[in-house]
């Protein structure tokens, strides 16, 4: 499988991003920016923390589980943990909530707003092992995007 131009998606991604302060409109185009880029996916979308569970929000593929509880599933456990899960068979992880019977594998990446747990990335594929550590660098920098920290205009 060749490997995925992350620096060219960053590129991509922070021009079609630039000036947006509206996260449905912002993950809208993320979400399908990621689905017609990346090999091999069936499923790229967002989940928003909401209520104290994930709720589902846009994405790109086939239909979609609406509400995951935390710690559920892979996209639970990511969001519970804070931390990005791949997992390279889906269905020898326990407790995977199957949405999308097609899908063998899965990255689930945390997305974050001011320091506080927004919400996960989702995507699927339906080859095994289909994500790398170097997918989940590309994917951990482009969440980064949505909700960028503000800079400061204070001098040292």
């Amino acid at each position: 499988m060749p490997e995925t131009d992350y620096q060219l998606l960053q590129e991509q991604a922070a021009a079609l991003l630039a000036g947006e302060t509206d996260w449905v409109a912002k993950t809208a185009n993320l979400s399908s920016l990621l689905f017609h880029s990346l090999p091999a996916v069936n499923f790229a979308g967002f989940y928003r923390l909401k209520a104290g569970e994930l709720l589902l929000g846009p994405f790109q593929g086939r239909v979609a589980c609406m509400h995951i509880a935390l710690g559920k599933g892979v996209c639970g456990t990511a969001a519970q943990r804070q931390t990005t899960v791949i997992v390279p068979n889906v269905h020898q992880f326990a407790g995977h909530i199957a949405c999308d019977s097609t899908s063998n594998s899965e990255i689930v990446v945390p997305v974050f707003k001011a320091g506080q747990l927004w919400g996960v990335l989702d995507i699927d594929s339906p080859e095994l092992a289909r994500f790398s550590a170097a997918d989940q660098a590309g994917l951990e920098a482009l969440v980064v995007l949505l909700f960028p920290a503000p800079t400061s205009l204070t001098e040292d």
